[in-house]
């Protein structure tokens, strides 16, 4: 292996050692391992010093990453925002076309090579893809962030607080029912009330149900308010919410609770001599980055939005049809107890020393797909007017750039001035025919050597995608993710469809070899077209004013192509539960698959004379969202045969990671 030699000693337009890459390029891990071992992390105080992150404001976690407070935020609020970017890309393979490399290779290119201020902001990964199929999402080659092991398992420790509040949360309801279920009104009143007088989190549910509280003891209610009060009444069938665990893991989609010895009772109201039963229901895992409290994360604003969107979410329906949310189980604020400090974005570097915010990982297929709007705001704030932000969107344009659009630029109030849309040469043959890419196995013939044929036939999935990005109103540049095998030829094709298909620019991009300096091009052609964009041209798809249904069919229609859409029996039910419940305004985060336009992911290319069929809706009344499920989407992922897992190991002398990508 050799390395460029005549750049050693020089500085990059950060005044940091300039970026040497390796030929033939390493393994991500041992890229991020090299420049650990032998260039050096910047002290992470550093990095927020010079991003102009204030020492009050930073909170170390080790000597590679802090948590960084939204005191940022407030101190810089009377400051002009920088530009802000999203990527996004065309229906990827099951490898993955590299938006994160590309989201960290235009950062290094923007902040290291052109000298402009910048942030990149992306996810947390979750370990359930890192240890099965997919990897990690630290990004790869030169454009990555290190430690790539540390980004990549358990970071600050955000997705395992998700994952605590989440399961209390189901906990709670289980509980509440085992006990509703046994007790009288007078014996749920005595131990959940009692004398002890109406807490905050009493009064929250006493405002709900209109029972005037004020100057009043827990005596002074009525029987029936007290009733009211005290319990839940769960119609059992209309609970969502779910356990999670932040695996891949089949076997945990549908499972038993309540079958142990303990967990029986003699139902309340039954005569004497009554045999105890099982308090037993059917459930399921979901996993951990599809939890609504992960969306909650992503959206919140500050902590009093965190605990109000918190103590919102409705975990199921009463048998009188209303709404039962965390905080009528008196969970909200005990959840936000276990976010707060997940609420703070998580602070790292690139290979290039660049600054980068990681924070919320919500999946893109089964959930918003989007890091969080904390972060992005307190990057903007931060770059200033001069300034760029780039985050990406998750999986392909159906599904990442549209929530982006509609969900998260509408929750926050942010206007993108460009949209970055990444393909590869691969991806497009696969869409024109080419043959079916598995991970694990070899590729095809065909994707490594040159088959124009292909690339034009699969170059529609890409115009599709550019075309969709141009109806919300920003600039589109297509960036082509080079591979080694890629010829001059094929990048011709792409580039020219492109430009006919509407994007403002095409460029071909080589940072996973060559780190920032790879993408300069592509820097200049997004600093060209922020310069070039008007943000009064942003609009949103669709009015939320309008019906769940009709909402779903714009998507479907104007996104994904479909002719319609079908609804369940279940999912027909929900709609109008959800419209009485006053719900139907929020929304729509669209669960599919990331593989196609379609809800079959063998459907390549832009498929036609299709239907979406959505086979129930769930609600996320505390992130803000209509969450319709369609096809076969699974909302925990399941493990191949030979998993990711089976190439990790440690390095027991020197405790270095081993075989992480």
């Amino acid at each position: 292996m050799s390395s460029t030699t005549d750049n050693k000693g020089a500085t990059n337009a950060s005044g940091h050692p300039k970026l040497v890459p390796k030929v033939p390029v390493p393994s991500d891990i041992q890229i991020s391992q090299d420049v650990v071992n032998e260039i050096g992390l910047l002290p992470i105080e550093t990095v927020a010093k010079e991003a102009g992150i204030t020492a009050d404001e930073v909170f170390p976690w080790g000597i590679s990453k802090a948590k960084i407070s939204l005191a940022v935020r407030d101190r810089l609020a009377d400051s002009p925002n920088g530009n802000y970017v999203v990527v996004t890309g065309i229906n990827p393979t099951p490898l993955g076309e590299g938006k994160s490399t590309t989201t960290l290779g235009l950062a290094q290119a923007l902040g290291a090579t052109l000298s402009r201020p910048t942030f990149a902001c992306i996810r947390q990964p979750s370990q359930g893809p890192t240890f099965g199929i997919k990897g990690g999402a630290a990004g790869g080659g030169y454009a990555q962030v290190v430690p790539m092991e540390e980004f990549n398992l358990h970071l600050t420790g955000d997705i395992h607080a998700v994952t605590a509040a989440n399961n209390l949360l189901a906990a709670a309801i289980d509980t509440r029912m085992f006990h509703e279920d046994s007790q009288s009104d007078e014996a749920l009143w005595k131990r959940l009330i009692g004398a002890k007088g109406f807490n905050d989190i009493m009064k929250r549910r006493l405002r709900k149900l209109g029972i005037d509280y004020e100057g009043k003891t827990p005596d002074d209610l009525t029987p029936a308010e007290r009733t009211s009060l005290v319990r839940l009444d769960f119609d059992k069938p209309t609970i969502t919410w779910q356990r999670v665990l932040d695996v891949c893991d089949r076997h945990l989609r549908s499972v038993d609770v309540g079958v142990g010895p303990k967990e029986t009772i003699k139902p309340r109201g039954t005569p004497p001599g009554t045999d105890r039963v099982q308090h037993n229901r059917r459930t399921g895992f979901d996993i951990t980055v599809a939890s609504e409290i992960m969306a909650v994360l992503a959206l919140a604003r500050d902590l009093s939005d965190l605990r109000e969107k918190l103590g919102a979410m409705v975990v199921g329906y009463s048998k009188t049809k209303q709404p039962i949310t965390a905080d009528d189980l008196g969970c909200g604020g005990a959840l936000t107890v276990l976010m707060k400090d997940a609420l703070m974005p998580t602070l790292m570097q690139s290979v290039e020393r660049t600054p980068v915010l990681v924070h919320a990982g919500p999946f893109a297929n089964i959930a918003t797909g989007n890091s969080s709007i904390v972060a992005d705001e307190i990057a903007l704030k931060l770059v200033g007017p001069e300034g760029y932000v780039v985050t990406e969107a998750g999986f392909g344009a159906d599904i990442g750039m549209e929530k982006f659009f509609n969900i998260k630029c509408r929750a926050s109030g942010l206007t993108p001035q460009c949209a970055v849309i990444v393909a590869t040469v691969r991806a497009l043959k696969m869409h024109g025919g080419g043959s079916i890419v598995k991970p694990g196995q070899p590729l095809a013939k065909e994707y490594t050597q040159e088959d124009i044929g292909l690339v034009t036939a699969g170059v529609v999935n890409l115009v599709k995608h550019v075309e969709n990005a141009a109806k919300f109103g920003v600039k589109v540049v297509v960036v082509i993710n080079k591979f080694t095998s890629d010829t001059d030829k094929e990048i011709a094709v792409v580039k020219e469809a492109s430009m006919k298909a509407g994007a403002f620019g095409a460029v071909m991009s080589d940072h996973w070899a060559k780190g920032g300096e790879g993408a300069k091009d592509l820097a200049k052609c997004v600093v060209e077209a922020c310069a070039a964009n008007d943000d009064k041209d942003f609009k949103f798809l669709y009015d939320v004013n309008l019906p769940i249904r009709e909402k779903m069919e714009i998507i479907s229609k104007e996104i994904y192509g479909a002719d319609g859409v079908d609804f369940s029996e279940e999912a027909e039910r929900q709609m109008v539960q959800y419209e009485e419940a006053g719900f139907g305004k929020l929304p729509i985060c669209v669960a599919k698959s990331q593989y196609s336009f379609s809800c079959d992911p063998s459907a390549k290319g832009v498929p036609t004379g299709f239907r979406i069929a959505v086979r129930e809706i769930r609600s996320c009344v505390g992130a803000g969202f209509l969450y319709p499920i369609c096809g076969d989407i699974m909302t925990i992922p399941g493990l191949p045969t030979r998993p990711g897992f089976y190439d990790v190991d440690i390095n027991v002398k020197t405790g270095e990671v081993i075989g992480l990508f």
